[in-house]
């Protein structure tokens, strides 16, 4: 486990899966439908807990100028800045599994904030960042 400061908030869009984990890809497709794709862009996963203990996930795609989101009609999320940790997932799509097992080792490393959500930071098409705020 690696730790990192995020300086700056990040203003990102979000549309979220209709299902999990079955709608994650369709979430994506769906915000690719209405964004411009581009290598400035960030592109995130980030899942939460719900009270019934099932979990929420949301396609997100940073925001390249304020107001963007606003003008496409997007839903939005901030990502705050703070301190995180994180574990690397090389080649995710090799075993999906593994970016839930990345999640169960971070939830207990101490200090997690605990009603933090879970944030994936998809670095290319192969390998992700899994990360935790920490309180």
């Amino acid at each position: 486990m690696e730790k990192f400061t995020l300086v700056d908030d990040i203003k990102v869009f979000c549309e979220t899966a209709k299902s999990f984990p079955d709608g994650i890809i369709k979430a994506h497709q769906e915000l690719e439908s209405i964004i411009t794709c581009s290598k400035q862009r960030r592109y995130f996963g980030i899942f939460e807990i719900n009270e019934k203990g099932g979990i929420i996930y949301n396609a997100a795609a940073e925001e390249i100028y304020q107001g963007e989101a606003e003008e496409l009609g997007c839903d939005t999320f901030i990502i705050e800045s703070g301190q995180y940790i994180y574990l690397l997932v090389e080649d995710y799509h090799s075993d999906l599994t593994a970016i839930g097992k990345a999640f169960q080792l971070l939830k207990a490393f101490p200090g997690v904030d605990p009603q933090g959500y879970y944030i994936v930071r998809y670095l290319d098409d192969k390998d992700a960042r899994c990360m935790v705020r920490l309180v």
